[in-house]
């Protein structure tokens, strides 16, 4: 009993890593179901979204800042449009089509997965340079980032991460 080191059975939880590039509702709705599959098995996750993938994360109803640069207004406003689907899009229809299945079979939603994941602990991180590129703030996405910041960030969790992920 003498000879243990104070603090070597102290278990760290394992991780995980989502970079979420994607703006598409098929790979939001895999990324977030496996991020809440991955938190309620006692795993700490974290998902930093990226270029398309900031989509999830903006406010329904966007305001275009006024520094914006007018190609950062063009990508902004090209992307306000809920999100696509990658297959079978439809000029909107595929979306529609795909969340009136969800609620017919008892799928989780969107929106419900992003609230579960929150309550699980799963941390959001936005990337800076994305955002600086796109012309984003923390006024324009919906609260409950917990972080923006650049990919050095983005390694450090992924570097002590079991399973990393690029949805």
């Amino acid at each position: 009993m003498g000879d243990q080191i104070p603090g070597c059975c102290v278990h760290m939880k394992e991780k995980m890593t989502i970079i979420l590039f994607s703006g598409e509702l098929d790979r939001a709705i895999a990324a977030f179901t496996l991020a809440t599959t991955a938190a309620a098995s006692n795993m700490e996750v974290t998902i930093f979204f990226t270029f398309w993938g900031l989509n999830i994360l903006k406010k329904e109803t966007f305001a275009f800042p006024p520094a914006q640069k007018l190609m950062q207004k063009m990508f902004n406003f090209m992307s306000t449009a809920r999100l696509p689907i990658s297959r079978l899009n439809m000029l909107g229809l595929g979306p529609w089509m795909m969340k009136k299945l969800m609620r017919e079979t008892g799928m989780a939603s969107l929106e419900d997965l992003m609230k579960l994941a929150k309550q699980l602990g799963v941390k959001y991180i936005a990337c800076s340079t994305s955002c600086g590129v796109l012309g984003l703030s923390s006024e324009n996405l919906i609260p409950g980032v917990d972080e923006f910041t650049g990919a050095s960030s983005y390694l450090s969790e992924a570097r002590d991460a079991k399973i990393n992920l690029f949805i």
